[in-house]
C-alpha cells in the first residue's frame, strides 16, 4: 500500500465533502432563510451530531483500531471475525438503546438544551419532532464508524473516506425537491439526516463483505477484546469531550464581544477547516492502521521512521497553507462571503481572525500525526492529559488575548494552544525513546524555509490591494485567487524540485 497515493485518496474524497459541505450550507440558507424553523432544525441535529463526534468516531475509532490491527496480525482471521462480531453487536445494542431513549426523552432534552425555546409552543414543539427524526442519526454513525475502522485497518480508505459526502447529498436533495412535500417544510432536512445516516450505512455492506469481515449478531459484553475497547473508550471520550468543552467557552467568550464576533471567528473557521481536513484528518487515518500494525509486530524502526515520514510530509504541506491563508486572507474572504449583507468591516474583521488562526494550522495537524503515535500504542491517557492542558492554556491565554485583540484573541488562543499541544505530543514520543528522528532534518528545514521565502515574496507582489479586491466583480476575484493559488502551487513546488526534492523521496508503503 503506498500511503502517499492512500493520502492522496483521503484528501480527494474530504475536500469533495466540503464542496458539497458549503453548496448544502447555501442551499438550505436560500431554501429556509434563518428563523424559527432553522433554529429548530439546527437545535434538533445539535445533540446528535455532538455525540456522534463524541462516542461513534472519535472515542471508539481510537480505542477500536489499534486493538482490531493487534488481532489481525498476532490471533488470525477466526479470533479477529469474533472480535468484530462481538465488538459490532455490542455497539449496535447500547446505540441502538441511547437512540430510543433520546427519541423517548426528546422534550426534556430540548428542555435542558434549548430552555428559551419552551416560552414558543410551536418552536418547541417543531424541535421535539426534528429530535425525535435526527436522533437514530448516532445509531447509524455509530455502525459507520466501525465500517470505517475495519476497512482502514485492511487498507481500504476510499469508502470510508467518500461515506460523508452521502449526508450532503441527501441535505441538498431533501432541500431542493422534498421540502414542499413536508408541512413545515423544514421537517425534510430532519428526513434528510435520517436518510443521509441510512445510506452511509448501506454503503458499508459490500466492501465489508469483500473482505469477510461484514459483523454478525453475537453479542457477549464479557468478551475479553470488548472489554479492552470499553477501558480504552473511556480516557477517549474525556478527550473527545475537552475540544468540544473548549469551543465552548470560546463561543461564551465571544458572546460577550461585539455583535458579529461569533460570526467572524465561525467564517474564518470554515476556511482553516479546508487544509485542517485535507491534511490532518487524511494523515491521521491513513497512519493510524499502519502504526497500530507495526505496534503490534513490535517493529520500533519502522514504527519512528513511519513517524519521520508523517512529520516531513505534514510540514511540508501544512506550512505554506499557513502562509497563503495569513497573505490571502482578504482575497479568500472577500471571494467566498462579501456578497449581500457580509460588508466591508466584516471582510476585515474576519481576516484578522484568519489571521490569527493560521498561526496554529501547523499545529493543529501535528496533533493529528502525533496523536495517533499513542493511539497505536493504546495510550490514550497520554493525549487526554495533555488535552486537558492545553485546554487550561487555551483559556489562560483567552484571558490575556480577549481585552487586546477582541474576537482575534480567541483565534489566536486556539492557534498558539494546538502548537502547545503537538509541543507536548512531541516531546512525550521523544522522551520514552518511541520516536528518533532520521537523519537531515536540518537540510529539509532550510530547503523548506528558501521555498516559503520565494512563495511569501511571490504572493505578496502579486495579490494587489485590498481595494482591488473589495471593488471587483465576483468573477474576477474568483479569476484572480484562482490564478494566486494555482500560481503559489507551482513556485512552492518548483522551488523544492529546484532544491532537490523528488515526489519519489516522499514514497512510502504501509503496513498491510
Amino acid at each position: 500500500m503506498n500511503l502517499l497515493r492512500a493520502l492522496a485518496t483521503v484528501s480527494g474524497m474530504t475536500l469533495l465533502s466540503r464542496i458539497l459541505g458549503f453548496i448544502r450550507d447555501f442551499v438550505v440558507a436560500r431554501a429556509f432563510g434563518a428563523g424559527l424553523a432553522t433554529d429548530a432544525f439546527f437545535v434538533a441535529f445539535r445533540l446528535p451530531n455532538l455525540l456522534r463526534r463524541m462516542f461513534a468516531e472519535g472515542a471508539f475509532s481510537q480505542a477500536f483500531v489499534p486493538i482490531l490491527a493487534e488481532y489481525k496480525n498476532r490471533r488470525g482471521p477466526d479470533e479477529t471475525r469474533t472480535l468484530v462480531d462481538h465488538v459490532a453487536s455490542a455497539l449496535g445494542v447500547v446505540v441502538l438503546i441511547v437512540s430510543i431513549l433520546g427519541a423517548l426523552g426528546a422534550p426534556a432534552i430540548i428542555y435542558a438544551t434549548a430552555p428559551g425555546f419552551s416560552s414558543d409552543a410551536e418552536k418547541f414543539d417543531l424541535t421535539v419532532q426534528l429530535t425525535r427524526i435526527t436522533f437514530p442519526y448516532i445509531f447509524f454513525m455509530a455502525l459507520v464508524a466501525l465500517s470505517g475502522g475495519i476497512l482502514n485497518t485492511w487498507s481500504r480508505f476510499a469508502i470510508p473516506a467518500f461515506t460523508p459526502v452521502l449526508l450532503n447529498l441527501s441535505f441538498i436533495g431533501m432541500a431542493l425537491f422534498a421540502a414542499p412535500y413536508f408541512d413545515p417544510p423544514v421537517v425534510a432536512l430532519g428526513w434528510a439526516v435520517f436518510i443521509g445516516g441510512l445510506a452511509q450505512v448501506l454503503l458499508q455492506i459490500r466492501p465489508l463483505a469483500r473482505i469477510g469481515m461484514l459483523p454478525r449478531f453475537s453479542l457477549s459484553f464479557a468478551d475479553p477484546g470488548v472489554r479492552r475497547i470499553l477501558k480504552l473508550m473511556a480516557p477517549a471520550i474525556l478527550g473527545v469531550s475537552v475540544s468540544q468543552i473548549s469551543l465552548l467557552i470560546n463561543t461564551v467568550f465571544a458572546s460577550f464581544l461585539p455583535s458579529g464576533s461569533v460570526s467572524w471567528l465561525y467564517y474564518a473557521d470554515r476556511l482553516m477547516e479546508f487544509p485542517a481536513g485535507l491534511l490532518g484528518v487524511a494523515l491521521g487515518t491513513i497512519l493510524l492502521p499502519s502504526l497500530s500494525k507495526m505496534h503490534a509486530d513490535d517493529n520500533r524502526s519502522e514504527f519512528s521512521a513511519l513517524l519521520d515520514w508523517g512529520l516531513r510530509l505534514t510540514l511540508m504541506l501544512t506550512l505554506p497553507s499557513a502562509l497563503a491563508l495569513a497573505l490571502l486572507a482578504v482575497p479568500l474572504v472577500t471571494t467566498l462571503f462579501f456578497h449581500g449583507a457580509f460588508k466591508v468591516a466584516d471582510v476585515y474583521a474576519t481576516r484578522s481572525a484568519l489571521m490569527a488562526y493560521s498561526a496554529g494550522l501547523a499545529g493543529l495537524i501535528l496533533v493529528k500525526v502525533l496523536a495517533p503515535a499513542f493511539y497505536a500504542r493504546q495510550d490514550i491517557r497520554t493525549p487526554v492529559r495533555i488535552a486537558l492542558i492545553t485546554l487550561a492554556a487555551t483559556q489562560l491565554m483567552n484571558l490575556a488575548f480577549v481585552g487586546v485583540f477582541r474576537h482575534a484573541g480567541l483565534a489566536l488562543s486556539i492557534g498558539l494552544a494546538s502548537c502547545i499541544n503537538a509541543g507536548l505530543l512531541f516531546r512525550g514520543l521523544r522522551l520514552r525513546g518511541i520516536y528518533l528522528p532520521q537523519p537531515g532534518w536540518r537540510a529539509f528545514f532550510l530547503k523548506l524555509l528558501a521555498a516559503l521565502t520565494v512563495l511569501g515574496g511571490g504572493l505578496w507582489l502579486t495579490m494587489g490591494a485590498d481595494e482591488l479586491w473589495l471593488t471587483a466583480s465576483g468573477l474576477d476575484r474568483v479569476t484572480r485567487l484562482t490564478a494566486l493559488v494555482i500560481g503559489g502551487i507551482i513556485i512552492y513546488f518548483a522551488t523544492l524540485f529546484a532544491l532537490g526534492f523528488r515526489v519519489s523521496d516522499f514514497h512510502r508503503r504501509g503496513a498491510t
